[in-house]
């Protein structure tokens, strides 16, 4: 990779986490986070409490690129064709006219996905796997560009269904906002004062930008030690005693890329330990399942990531 790429592909992050910036406040590690994973093509789950700012951020991202981008409120009266679309019978032509739904855009912003069915939620499966979809047995292609913001309440279980954990493991990493510095809180109702600042927000860069941004991610270097170190992170959560269920290849997988994104960010053209240290968390827990035990004995996924990033060795 040329060095002016680097420079380039680095400008562009900054770029974008600026424009989101004036939007969000305080949340300068989650942001980054999020646009890494829109640039290696992973899918996002935001999961706080209400009011956290999950839905403006992703609002805030999808105006900062000049791109298609379309929201969809899960409710429990969702039906799949309501996300992929419907054949629709045109009497005067005798002929059944596809109506392409919500998913057929760049960044789809799923809205409280936990509160619609496991049958409309896993209508979102194929199209995060594999970039298509299947309607009416016909097998229809995505965008090039694909991204899935997903969010959900963790506190409210009335009145909703629990992902599977088929479709946590489709979703390259799960973050968290959590509540912002009293300074940060004050600027946010200051800056909503007169208007949402959200409405001035204008696109900083395009399509194509972060279609070449994607194409450089693939080429950051990454040693052999540090893929090494990236599967027995992976690997420890299938022993460590108290997990039901380990982490899958796809979390290795999202790990190894999310770190040379965050690579580029900072402007370098190769991964360092730091960079895998720091989305592991984020790319691993929601995959795990803890037994009953456990659960019951206070443990978490989180708690359990961090603890095999303490015991394993770091490459140097």
């Amino acid at each position: 990779m040329e060095r002016s790429d680097t420079h380039w592909a680095h400008a562009v992050f900054k770029q974008l986490a600026k424009n989101i910036e004036t939007v969000i406040k305080g949340q300068g590690p989650t942001i980054r986070a999020i646009l890494a994973g829109f640039a290696t093509g992973g899918h996002i789950l935001l999961e706080d409490n209400p009011g956290t700012g999950k839905t403006t951020l992703a609002k805030a991202l999808a105006k900062s690129v000049d791109i298609d981008f379309k929201r969809v409120q899960f409710t429990p009266d969702l039906l799949p064709s309501d996300i992929l679309g419907v054949s629709i019978f045109d009497p005067s032509k005798r002929i059944f006219n596809l109506h392409h739904g919500p998913v057929f855009t760049n960044i789809l912003l799923a809205d409280e996905i936990n509160r619609a069915s496991p049958r409309t939620q896993s209508a979102l499966l194929e199209a995060m796997a594999e970039d298509q979809v299947s309607i009416d047995g016909n097998r229809l292609d995505l965008d090039d560009l694909f991204f899935v913001i997903a969010t959900q309440n963790p506190i409210e279980s009335r009145g909703t269904y629990p992902l599977p954990e088929a479709q946590m493991d489709r979703f390259s990493m799960q973050l968290e906002l959590g509540y912002v510095s009293l300074e940060d809180e004050l600027a946010v109702i200051t800056g909503q004062k007169e208007n949402h600042p959200l409405y001035t927000i204008r696109p900083c860069t395009t399509l194509q930008d972060i279609l070449r941004l994607r194409d450089l991610v693939n080429q950051v270097y990454i040693s052999e030690e540090l893929k090494t170190y990236i599967i027995r992170l992976v690997s420890s959560t299938r022993e460590t005693p108290g997990v039901a269920m380990g982490a899958s290849p796809r979390a290795s997988i999202a790990m190894m890329k999310t770190a040379c994104a965050l690579a580029l960010f900072d402007d370098q053209d190769f991964v360092s330990p730091d960079h895998i240290q720091e989305i592991a968390v984020h790319t691993i827990a929601h995959r795990l399942v803890l037994d009953p035990q456990s659960k019951f004995s206070g443990i978490t996924c989180r708690q359990v990531v961090q603890d095999i990033l303490t015991t394993l060795t770091v490459p140097v």
